[in-house]
């Protein structure tokens, strides 16, 4: 999706040479990624509702500390994969419009692999769920 001033959006700072100066600058860049993941995709707003929740309800539904974690992190695995398709669907929109059979193949293996992470996430809670 692009935005309405996408220039603007990120300014190119320059690279910063090294230590807290670059920690500091990919700290800024993953701010604005979170920023912009929110303003322009609805998958990613909704699954980072669904990782927040899902953290009083994993502390609800099982006493381990490690299934605890394991459930969180499974959620907070299928962000990062939707956060990585939105990287590559804005590449290819970026790149051109056009339809063309390979970049729908891209699109469509980038949805695949949402796909397997909600299973692999969904997989652990019932099984963590049916153990507790």
């Amino acid at each position: 999706m692009k935005m309405k001033n996408e220039q603007s959006y990120y300014i190119d700072e320059g690279k910063a040479k090294s230590g807290v100066s670059r920690w500091q600058a990919a700290l800024g860049n993953s701010i604005n990624g979170l920023k912009f993941g929110f303003k322009s995709e609805a998958a990613i707003r909704e699954e980072v509702i669904v990782l927040v929740a899902s953290i009083p309800a994993a502390i609800y539904l099982v006493e381990s500390v490690w299934v605890r974690l394991a459930m969180i992190l499974s959620v907070l695995f299928v962000l990062i994969i939707e956060v990585l398709n939105s990287a590559i669907e804005a590449t290819l929109d970026r790149v051109s419009k056009e339809h063309n059979l390979l970049t729908k193949a891209a699109k469509d293996l980038g949805s695949l692999a949402v796909l397997l992470a909600m299973i692999f996430a969904v997989s652990i809670w019932v099984v963590a769920v049916l153990m507790a």
